[in-house]
């Protein structure tokens, strides 16, 4: 292929990829990597698709949460339904920004909340409800559908690795459940190669073949110091090639490194406000990490010929 990643500028990102694919792929290198070993894991929200000004899977449950303060006065008082109810959408911001600063105390109760929305039901029920909000749902000033918010470099990344023998996984904070449906289609990832987070969830035997139903209750976030450990769980792998955005990301990055075999850890800078947004609130510990650990930084703005 003369250009393998059109929709990449060319510069030091795109030459960091071609290089680490022909160094991991070429039979005459000596520290070419083996097919079975060319794992390569990928965080979502901000990664692969836009996570600003809320991420999609966020607006998927404070809508969800709003329905459930309608129909239940009493919520209105206590969060996260009270934020969901009043559209109060800044202390939704001070959360996140709290939870990448190292302070999980609100997040905890934006997570109840969370857990709440869906619980009780059928995962194929949710998988509906997930599938048809992110099919009709449009993105609330990109004027596109969320399912069109996905990066075109970064599919075209996931395809170009697809094609040189690599096995791709979504290693994301986001819901492992929430983005299945469309994983296959908008990425060319299997449902089984996401690994997100997790509800806990039960099986109840009927005379149909049983049903699993979501509980009211977490299982694991993947993200920060449990994104290496579900990745491992889920492929038996350190990855060779592993890509993020965000502090979040920063463990799964250090996960992605060998003596004996390269590497390449990818951090996408949100650099472009005119095609998308421009903002490294919640990445500043990656930035500096990535300088000091000779990371590569995609610049929205410099490195991607087109966005979507």
């Amino acid at each position: 292929m003369s250009n393998p990643l059109p929709t990449w500028n060319e510069g030091a990102a795109k030459e960091a990829i071609l290089g680490f694919v022909d160094q991991t792929c070429t039979d005459g290198f000596d520290v070419a990597v083996p097919v079975a070993e060319r794992v390569a894991v990928f965080d979502n929200d901000g990664t692969l698709w836009c996570e600003k000004p809320i991420p999609i899977q966020l607006d998927f449950i404070l809508r969800r949460l709003a329905e459930m303060a309608e129909a239940d006065p009493t919520l209105r008082e206590r969060h996260p339904w009270k934020a969901a109810h009043e559209g109060d959408y800044g202390w939704l911001a001070r959360v996140m920004a709290e939870h990448y600063a190292g302070d999980d105390t609100n997040v905890r109760t934006l997570g109840a909340g969370v857990v709440a929305a869906f619980a009780n039901i059928t995962v194929d029920q949710f998988e509906e409800s997930a599938d048809a909000f992110l099919r009709e749902t449009r993105h609330p000033t990109l004027n596109r559908g969320y399912l069109e918010c996905a990066y075109a470099p970064m599919v075209e990344l996931i395809g170009y690795l697809r094609a040189n023998g690599f096995a791709s996984y979504i290693a994301s904070g986001g819901g492992r459940d929430f983005m299945r449906p469309i994983s296959d289609e908008v990425y060319g990832i299997p449902r089984e190669g996401v690994i997100g987070s997790a509800v806990a969830l039960a099986y109840t035997p009927d005379d149909r073949g049983g049903v699993i139903t979501r509980q009211m209750s977490a299982d694991y976030l993947d993200d920060g110091p449990e994104q290496p450990v579900h990745i491992w769980t889920r492929t038996g792998r350190r990855p060779v090639l592993a890509a993020g955005n965000s502090n979040g990301d920063i463990e799964m990055l250090d996960f992605t490194q060998h003596e004996d075999k390269p590497s390449l850890r990818l951090l996408v800078l949100h650099d472009d406000p005119d095609r998308e947004f421009k903002y490294v609130s919640g990445a500043e510990k990656a930035l500096d990490r990535a300088a000091d650990h000779g990371w590569t930084v995609v610049s929205m703005q410099n490195d991607w010929a087109k966005v979507f």
